[in-house]
């Protein structure tokens, strides 16, 4: 797939041959598994989805070079991206983080007290500023948006502070990730403190992915919207 976006008459069950994490955004449109041989437009269509913007998602899922350009801005239906957006949050604080969480418990009754008491700490700190940090984009940028779809005038420019708030969170499950590596002995629980660890490394994938559509997507679309709305 090198250098090939994903477009529309492409088969769907080679788009997600193609990247395997897909799977993981498929629920958020609501799309289950069981492609057959129909094209990602026909899989759209018997969803009642936007084309373009399924594709506009999974592109930037899968290609680091893909930059909608104001064409595809301009043309998109993008009624979809709150909802997909919504959808992310709840995957992320209903799924993923009770996910780590059940492997963390096991694996911290046998960390020793101080390392125990560490990892606990840290993990609830961080579920506390992941709900946050949704909890912002869902009260004031989304709305935002949502107002200036509606072509209200825009009251000010909107800062990306929001979508930088994402590298924060990425870079404290790396911080997880080398508490895990270095100090928690494995001996006695080697599988539960891998599967915690891929737990984590699938979560840190995944939110760059969520930041990325935020910043080539959201951001680019909340702008034109301001200077298509004054």
């Amino acid at each position: 797939m090198k250098n090939r976006h994903f477009v529309a008459k492409m088969k769907m069950a080679d788009v997600v041959s193609a990247n395997h994490t897909l799977i993981l955004a498929m629920p958020r449109f609501g799309i289950s598994l069981g492609f057959g041989d129909r094209s990602v437009q026909e899989i759209c269509a018997q969803y009642g989805l936007s084309v373009d913007f399924v594709l506009l998602v999974f592109n930037v899922y899968t290609f680091d070079d893909y930059l909608p350009d104001d064409n595809a801005l301009e043309t998109t239906d993008f009624s979809m991206l709150v909802p997909y957006l919504k959808a992310s949050h709840r995957y992320y604080l209903n799924e993923r983080l009770p996910h780590i969480q059940r492997h963390l418990v096991s694996v911290v009754s046998h960390a020793g007290e101080k390392c125990g008491r560490v990892l606990k700490e840290f993990f609830t700190s961080y579920e506390k500023e992941v709900s946050e940090h949704f909890d912002c984009e869902e009260t004031e940028v989304f709305p935002y948006l949502q107002r200036l779809m509606a072509g209200d005038k825009p009251q000010r420019p909107m800062s990306n502070h929001f979508a930088e708030g994402h590298t924060d969170l990425v870079d404290k499950l790396s911080d997880l990730e080398q508490i895990l590596y270095k100090y928690i002995p494995g001996d006695d629980i080697a599988e539960e403190l891998n599967e915690l660890v891929f737990a984590v490394l699938q979560l840190s994938s995944d939110l760059q992915k969520h930041a990325l559509i935020e910043e080539k997507i959201l951001l680019p679309y909340i702008s034109q919207l301001e200077r298509r709305n004054r």
